[in-house]
């Protein structure tokens, strides 16, 4: 276990919380999604409770390592202020003069915010000087950052080397507590439920998982190449020719295992592929081992949903990443909304959404408050999935 901001003292202590502010902006700067901001207020809430001095430090889109005005964290700064009903001040750099002054500066109870962490290519080379200036700047390193733990960079992992207290924030702690648990210590029948396009994406979670599940259900575009695997025909579906073999053998281990491996029973298919992606489209219904040869599967089918929905209707503990189908159309988004209400309509179940394209479906879709815990990140939800050490989990001090 991890040592929480509730097991240590930081009542005046400066507190230099990794956040996640990366957030969408349109072409007047203007946030137009702010989840990740709403994330990171319980943490930064308990903090000036505590009477912490809170400063904070994020990245924002890819500015390659130089100071661009267009990925400034500003935006930012002034809708935290506007959620916390308080001016949060905004450095003019990341570990310059103006960071310096604010963090000098800074009062217990005050929140101050550094730029954009990737105006220096230090940070994602977790360069050790770097490290050492951004520690300059804590008493108490915090990381609430889970959609960037997978990275091993100066702020979510080289830090913690060069300062004396490193605990994990509130969103973190509730990744560990969701995540962990379904993993090591689910409630039975354990369901994943795995989707998106390739298998080659999910191999390491497959294989995780089918040492854990009772059921693995499979849908979204990887399904062509189990489909391919077992000699059917799968029309001009998405299909990775060289993951046969592959596939294969992870239809034998979860055999051997006892596992249930689910395969969608009929598939929703199109001539081609909607261009643009949510133009209108015609679909029609066949069984997964009759795809025409002309036509490529978008969707599962109508069967399928009710099967799949029936298998998660019994679960005690399902953890879904990766749609269905092509969910941004409005006509192939059928599959990934039927998984989605499935888990909804499960109240007795821990039901647990790893990040990515089906946490976008999800709360798109207007689910999000039915489900236990949709997980703020894509490939840090993955890896740890796959049973890998999180560089930014794993620095920080054990319980």
């Amino acid at each position: 276990m991890k040592k929480s901001i509730v097991d240590v003292n930081v009542q005046d202590k400066r507190c230099l919380v990794r956040v996640d502010f990366n957030v969408p902006l349109d072409g007047n700067k203007n946030i137009t999604d702010d989840n990740r901001i709403n994330a990171a207020l319980p943490t930064i809430k308990y903090l000036l409770e505590q009477g912490a001095k809170v400063v904070l430090m994020s990245h924002l889109g890819r500015p390659k390592g130089q100071f661009n005005d267009k990925y400034s964290l500003a935006p930012a700064a002034k809708r935290l202020g506007e959620l916390l009903g308080m001016e949060v001040k905004l450095a003019t750099d990341v570990v310059g003069d103006s960071a310096k002054a604010l963090v000098e500066k800074v009062k217990s109870g005050e929140v101050v915010m550094l730029e954009n962490l990737r105006f220096h290519a230090e940070e994602e080379k977790n360069e050790e000087e770097f490290c050492k200036k951004l520690a300059s700047f804590a008493d108490v390193y915090v990381n609430d950052a889970f959609g960037t733990a997978h990275r091993a960079h100066a702020s979510t992992a080289g830090i913690s080397k060069f300062v004396d207290v490193s605990v994990a924030g509130f969103l973190i702690e509730k990744e560990l507590k969701f995540l962990g648990g379904a993993v090591e210590n689910p409630a039975r029948p354990f369901v994943a439920i795995l989707g998106g396009s390739k298998v080659s994406d999910k191999i390491g979670v497959i294989e995780n998982l089918i040492s854990k599940v009772d059921s693995l259900i499979i849908g979204g575009g990887m399904a062509y190449t189990f489909f391919k695997a077992m000699g059917y025909e799968v029309g001009t579906s998405i299909c990775e020719i060289e993951k046969l073999d592959l596939a294969k053998s992870l239809l034998a281990k979860a055999e051997e295992k006892g596992v249930k491996m689910y395969l969608p029973i009929d598939t929703r298919t199109a001539k081609e592929f909607p261009s643009p992606i949510d133009a209108p489209v015609e679909v029609v219904t066949v069984p997964s081992d009759q795809i025409p040869a002309d036509r490529q599967g978008l969707d599962i089918g109508e069967e399928t949903q009710k099967l799949y929905a029936s298998i998660v209707a019994d679960a005690k503990t399902v953890i879904w990443n990766g749609p269905m189908g092509v969910f941004e159309n409005p006509t192939l988004a059928q599959g990934t909304k039927a998984v989605a209400q499935a888990l909804a309509d499960n109240s007795d179940a821990i039901t647990i959404i790893g990040g990515g394209d089906s946490a976008a479906a999800a709360i798109q879709m207007g689910f999000a408050s039915k489900i236990s815990h949709i997980s703020t990140g894509g490939g840090a939800s993955l890896e740890f999935l796959e049973g890998l050490e999180l560089p930014g989990i794993a620095c920080l001090d054990n319980k």
